[in-house]
């Protein structure tokens, strides 16, 4: 697998309290937008995301964003 599986065409909004996340960077995860482990069976691996203050994000969920782990806008691009 050497690109990530399109997860959605959209971001997903989150809200987030202060602390550390794992955003799944190959798209198989059940979880979305977090990792559940199914990145194993690739060679991606998920991406540490440390939020520094509760509000609310965007995750990208079409795993083609140039400002991983959020959204850019280049899901656009995919539809």
């Amino acid at each position: 697998m050497d690109k990530p599986k399109i997860a959605q065409t959209e971001p997903y909004e989150v809200n987030l309290k202060t602390g550390k996340y794992w955003w799944c960077r190959c798209g198989l995860s059940k979880k979305q937008p977090y990792c559940d482990g199914s990145h194993q069976v690739t060679d991606f691996e998920p991406m540490k995301v440390e939020i520094k203050r509760d509000g609310k994000y965007w995750f990208c969920g079409c795993k083609h964003t140039g400002k991983q782990p959020f959204c850019d806008g280049s899901h656009q691009a995919l539809r």
